[in-house]
């Protein structure tokens, strides 16, 4: 039992059968803390269970979680190949304990699971604490027997384990094997302990804390364990190998990748293979979660991975794409642990191949140039640092290949040259587009436009055509395909396709290719003229290069171009019934209706937007052509096109008329066509296609200007249609002809006025059982006090009787408490304008509140009004209105 899927699985049951649940690897991009790069330790996926975030079914878990290494601040691609136990793919298998055991659980486990399961030998082992830990210390002292010199105290980092600068964190214990004398290195803490005779294998962490910030610290809500064992380092002491890399299953990647090369895997070259073996694991899997090569962020820590190992595989003597031909390999050794290699297969197959064809279409290049440049570099040298950004800049080589390329010579990299460099690249860059008045646009819209060119828009003449797929982007990088269920961001070299601009929404649709469906959700512009199709995959999987078909929705945008070509004759029309002062300030054309923002000092009256809509109307009558032709931006001004809000315009314009003019009072033409305005929009063909306009909605927008919005054609009947009805049902609910309805309404509407009213005072009158004088007239202090409790009037009515109230008592002071059906209560003070020098209604009021349940009142001396929720306590906040006012001392 020491083959890696053994002792993987051997792991997994051990711990099943102790009560742990097993839990499936989680991706190699962390789901639950944006902080990571990569998933890089067993733990990540429960962290939020550690900080008491999040709650689970289970509190004991173990996993064989698979983790990367090349980014950020857990970086181990520079040491790959040149080590025997760094990978930047690696395997952690881990058992964790969510306040459900502790620190002696956690050493019986593991000293049982390597001495009696692994039967790894007693005497070759040995451990560290944390130098202050003497818990855990005595713990190994009698779970395992060792002597006081097997357990090494540690202080530092190197024995308190967290995950970043902040997070879970606490003390751990490391397991050591002793490999013998063959091996160089002293034990840990030693001046030598970085040799390879003592090999850590598994670290406990028993977590105990939460790191905030640097330097504050505080208790996790229960103390728990973290482990980590290393599934290659295992698999190299139980398979007796020297490093990582002679285990069974790196053996056969190597193997793989000696097969194919004919190159000694154990030769001088021995490295190369290795690179490769490993960075075929990083990029298989990172593929398979979902991570495909870019420019940014992730996608870019990809490229350099399978950069660095197809610059090996050119090293070994590969002139052809290497990697994607050691898939297979891969799926085989571990695709029964790990599925989604097997679902993915396809895809890493072709992100390999493409990405390794580009790349080997630049690398003899750049490797001439470097060359070239370090001829004469002596071992020992240093490359200049614009040399290795020029490798980066122009022929894609990342700063470590060049490193790499170098290492064997004995030739360094001038770093700090190189990132003067390319800080200078990005200044000129964000100068060069921020001056260009796009200034909030992503950098990468800018770089792509360099690269590929502007998108040759199609869409005035057709709305099908083909194109070539140039780039593509999902979550904001740059990726090589996009599968079936993902979405993203396709640029393409030509489109018919508009994209949102001057009011005008981007369009949807579809792009085809053999197998392929994306459905297009947006059509952005970025820079002006880079077109960006956002949508989602539903079938197949596009790439870059593509082929494709590309079919607008037409009838979305046939509604669009109606509302467009609407809002156009709409600003005319306003302008000739407004004044000449109307200009645009904004708009929205949709599918489904179209908004318009312009200039004006006041409301728009009835009569005057049903003028504006029946010239506008009149227009679409005509059903004249709409016509559109380039003109010189200047000349094309002066001869009274408009410009529209929010457009940007180049030397050569469109200018867009619609209409025939309309005749003037006099008879007389006033212009060759009724609407002429310089816009990039799409439109229909003729005004009669518009089919109708109905103004639906005019409002304030800020000062000065004014809204209207509108639908047209079949949006606009149904409107109109569904308000026609609503009239109907109303004429037949008042029993009243179509024409008489409006009249009867007014008049039903009056007599609910006047009944409402008689009402109210029918209440009042009941409530105050017939007077003031009935009421509760009591004196204190010599001042008349009108208490009343009422019920069945409503709260905005207690005013007025308390107006009532203070005006039949002459002199005195009003407390009225009305309780409503709910048992809410509401409660004025009066006090007569003879009194106000003496006594404050609001602080009554306030008085009376406070028995109510209720917070607070206000108003004035003479009247101030409160509520709450008792109105049960009604009786209670009269007495504290007269309590207070036996304690006011004018009234002693």
């Amino acid at each position: 039992m020491n083959g890696v899927n053994e002792i993987r699985t051997a792991f997994l049951d051990y711990f099943g059968r102790r009560g742990h649940e097993i839990v499936a690897s989680s991706p190699l991009v962390p789901r639950n803390d944006p902080t990571l790069m990569f998933t890089n330790a067993g733990m990540v996926q429960f962290k939020n269970v550690f900080t008491g975030v999040e709650k689970r079914p289970y509190t004991r878990a173990a996993t064989a979680q698979k983790c990367v290494r090349a980014g950020g601040k857990h970086n181990d691609l520079d040491n790959v190949g040149y080590t025997a136990r760094h990978a930047t793919f690696f395997e952690m298998l881990g058992n964790f304990s969510f306040g459900d055991y502790f620190k002696t659980e956690a050493i019986e486990f593991a000293w049982t699971f390597i001495t009696q399961v692994l039967e790894l030998p007693k005497e070759k082992l040995l451990v560290t604490v944390y130098y202050d830990d003497d818990e855990a210390f005595a713990l190994w002292k009698k779970i395992a027997g060792f002597a006081d010199s097997k357990i090494i105290r540690i202080a530092g980092s190197d024995n308190f384990w967290q995950m970043g600068d902040t997070g879970p964190c606490g003390p751990c214990s490391e397991i050591f094997f002793d490999r013998g004398e063959k091996f160089a290195g002293g034990p840990p803490g030693s001046p030598d302990e970085d040799g390879d005779r003592f090999l850590e294998f598994w670290n406990l962490v028993f977590m105990q804390y939460e790191q905030i910030a640097p330097g504050e610290r505080v208790g996790l809500p229960r103390p728990s364990i973290d482990t980590g064992m290393g599934l290659e380092r295992i698999s190299t002491l139980l398979q007796g190998v020297p490093s990582i890399f002679d285990i069974d299953l790196m053996r056969a990647l190597v193997s793989a990748v000696a097969s194919a090369t004919g190159v000694d895997p154990d030769g001088p070259q021995k490295a190369s293979h290795r690179v490769i073996a490993d960075h075929l694991r990083s990029s298989a899997f990172l593929v398979a979660d979902g991570v495909l090569p870019s420019n940014e962020g992730r996608g870019y820590v990809l490229r350099r991975i399978m950069r660095r190992a197809m610059r090996h595989a050119q090293l070994l003597g590969a002139r052809q794409p290497l990697m994607w031909q050691l898939v297979p390999v891969l799926v085989r050794e571990m695709g029964q642990a790990y599925p989604e290699l097997v679902r993915a297969q396809a895809l890493i197959v072709e992100t390999l191949r493409l990405e390794e064809t580009r790349f080997l279409n630049t690398l003899s290049r750049g490797l001439a140039i470097l060359e070239e440049e370090t001829r004469t570099l002596p071992a020992g040298g240093i490359l200049a640092g614009a040399t290795a950004f020029k490798l980066y800049d122009t022929y894609g080589f990342p700063l470590d290949l060049t490193q790499d390329a170098l290492r064997g010579r004995g030739i360094d990299v001038d770093v700090e040259g190189f990132n003067t460099s390319m800080a200078q690249q990005r200044a000129e860059a964000r100068k060069a587009w921020a001056g260009s008045g796009e200034a909030a646009t992503e950098s990468i819209w800018f770089g792509l436009k360099e690269r590929v060119g502007a998108t040759d828009f199609l869409g005035y003449a057709t709305e099908t055509a083909e194109g070539v797929v140039v780039a593509l982007l999902k979550d904001g990088r740059e990726v090589e395909r996009l599968a079936a269920g993902e979405t993203g961001q396709v640029v393409l070299n030509q489109t018919p396709f508009y994209g949102e601009s001057g009011g005008q929404v981007g369009d949807t649709g579809f792009i085809r290719a053999q197998n392929l469906g994306f459905r297009v959700t947006n059509t952005q512009k970025k820079l002006g003229d880079l077109f960006v199709h956002d949508g989602v995959v539903e079938s197949g999987l596009v790439t870059v290069g593509l082929p494709v078909e590309l079919d607008v929705d037409h009838g979305r945008r046939g509604a669009i171009r109606a509302n467009h070509s609407a809002t156009h004759l709409l600003h005319e029309s306003l302008r000739r019934v407004l004044g000449d002062h109307v200009a645009q300030k904004g708009s929205l054309v949709a599918p489904d209706r179209l908004r318009f923002d312009f200039a004006h000092p006041k409301p728009i009256s009835p009569e005057e937007l049903a003028e504006v809509e029946d010239i506008a109307n009149r227009v679409v009558l005509q059903n004249a052509p709409v016509e559109t032709r380039l003109m010189d931006v200047n000349a094309a001004i002066e001869s009274g096109a408009r410009a529209l809000f929010g457009e940007k315009y180049g030397d050569q314009v469109r200018v867009v008329s619609m209409g025939d003019a309309l005749e003037t009072a006099e008879g007389a033409r006033a212009n060759a066509a009724f609407s002429i305005e310089l816009c990039g929009g799409t439109h229909v063909r003729r005004t009669g296609d518009i089919g109708l306009i109905s103004i639906v909605a005019e409002s304030p927008v800020a000062a000065g200007v004014r809204r209207i919005e509108a639908k047209t054609g079949l949006a606009a009947r149904r409107h109109l249609n569904a308000q026609a009805h609503g009239f109907q049902e109303l004429a037949h609910l008042l029993k009243a002809p179509e024409d008489e309805a409006a009249t009867r309404l007014a008049h039903v509407l009056d007599e609910r006025r006047k009944l409402d009213r008689e009402l109210s005072e029918a209440r009042k009158r009941l409530a105050m059982g017939g007077g003031a004088a009935q009421a509760a007239v009591e004196e204190i202090g010599g001042v008349k006090f009108f208490r009343k409790e009422v019920a069945g009037v409503e709260m905005k009515d207690l005013r007025s009787l308390a107006d009532e109230a203070k005006q039949s008592l002459g002199s005195g002071i009003v407390g009225i408490v009305g309780v409503d059906t709910e048992g809410k209560a509401g409660v004025v003070v009066g006090v007569t304008d003879d009194l106000t020098s003496r006594f404050d209604a609001v602080t009554l009021v306030r008085v009376a509140a406070v028995q109510l349940g209720g917070k607070g009142g206000g108003g004035r001396r003479d009247l101030a009004q409160a509520g709450g929720p008792d109105g049960g306590s009604a009786g209670a906040a009269l007495g504290a209105i007269a309590a207070a006012l036996q304690q006011t001392p004018d009234a002693a």
